[in-house]
């Protein structure tokens, strides 16, 4: 049994995280600042005696003993992390040197939850761990983007200087259930859109495309990416490596919600990447890792716990 703490652990990941954990019969402490984690998601392991909760910043020091460390905390979707976009910077970064530290000196393996936005819009098509990105590190979106590429930097600094036991996860987009219904995100924003009987949103064209990964299969990487040996540092993808198109996701949403949603178009986003595809030859070498869980069938479980979340 591991004395495990998972930052951001009330979050969208973090509470399915916590959840696989408690099946493992690990002791959890979950931190989580509320900014966008929800304590509805961990309600019911609030009286599990092996779950314990604190609302802490990440951006302060933590001093727990633990030995084993997710740090998941940080805003992911563009509406959250563009709201206070220095805090987002700051929870990255100051986040990922507080619990370097922790880990440091508890000698603690700890895992990095970065992001596919490492890669900015990309050159390359799909996109591997060895290429280094196109970001713009002075838009919008580079709050999130370069906040996150200074985490792996300094994941890896201490790495080579400490020999600290780090994992570094690369997520690509990830949906299901607990997400946020105002999240930005594309797949929330489709399904609550249609369940309400809205048109839904299309930002450009519809031509650009996305790899949509379902929350089981990204936490059962995250897990195996823990366990790997220690030399297995990452960083490696995690995502799905099948694209759809934003008007084929609208397409497959309003065929399982049901009704007639129309569509709407709007202005793209500045900074929106026109494509996101993993390559995940990493994962399945050396993890036996690959998702699972089809688009239809990830959505099916989507929709049903944002139909019962809206009471719609």
């Amino acid at each position: 049994m591991h004395r495990v703490l998972v930052t951001g652990g009330s979050g969208f990941l973090g509470s399915h995280l916590c959840d696989r954990l408690i099946e493992r019969g690990n002791d959890i402490l979950c931190i989580d600042n509320f900014f966008t984690g929800s304590k509805i998601n961990i309600k019911h392991l609030l009286k599990h005696p092996n779950f314990e909760v604190m609302r802490h910043d990440l951006t302060q020091p933590l001093y727990v003993e633990v030995n084993r460390i997710f740090n998941l905390a940080c805003p992911a979707s563009p509406v959250h992390y563009q709201h206070d976009p220095i805090q987002t910077t700051k929870t990255s970064v100051l986040g990922a040197i507080n619990m370097l530290g922790l880990a440091k000196r508890l000698r603690a393996r700890i895992l990095q939850a970065s992001t596919s936005e490492v890669y900015g819009d990309p050159e390359i098509h799909p996109q591997v761990e060895g290429y280094w990105g196109q970001v713009n590190p002075i838009g919008v979106r580079s709050c999130y983007d370069e906040g996150k590429r200074c985490a792996e930097s300094l994941f890896f600094d201490y790495y080579r200087k400490w020999s600290l036991d780090i994992k570094v996860m690369r997520i690509f987009n990830t949906y299901g259930p607990r997400m946020h219904p105002n999240d930005g995100r594309v797949v929330s924003n489709f399904i609550v859109q249609a369940l309400r009987g809205e048109p839904i949103t299309i930002f450009g064209d519809g031509t650009q495309t996305r790899s949509f990964c379902y929350v089981d299969d990204m936490i059962d990487g995250m897990l195996r990416l823990m366990d790997a040996p220690v030399e297995f540092t990452g960083p490696v993808n995690f995502g799905n490596p099948i694209e759809f198109t934003m008007l084929e996701l609208a397409e497959t949403v309003i065929k399982i919600v049901g009704g007639k949603a129309s569509l709407t178009f709007k202005a793209l986003p500045q900074d929106d990447p026109k494509q996101r595809q993993p390559d995940i030859s990493l994962a399945k070498q050396v993890l036996g890792w690959e998702p699972r869980v089809s688009l239809d069938e990830g959505l099916k479980e989507t929709a049903a716990y944002f139909r019962q979340l809206l009471r719609v």
